[in-house]
């Protein structure tokens, strides 16, 4: 999945780490994350990141 890694960090930007994948998925939505964003974020497994890093680091995996 190709997501900009600058809208990405956007998405993610008042999020409380660490936090699960629903708190981030939450805030990317109130952030207005746009649909490449909100799929990549959706397809993370279920578990605590620690930092945004952490979660662009999963998504590229998912690449």
């Amino acid at each position: 999945m190709d997501v900009n890694p600058i809208e990405m960090q956007k998405a993610l930007g008042g999020v409380n780490y660490p936090a699960s994948k629903e708190e981030i998925v939450d805030q990317a939505s109130k952030h207005g994350a746009g649909k490449d964003i909100m799929s990549a974020l959706d397809s993370l497994p279920s578990k605590r990141y620690d930092s945004p890093a952490a979660v662009s680091k999963e998504v590229s995996k998912e690449s």
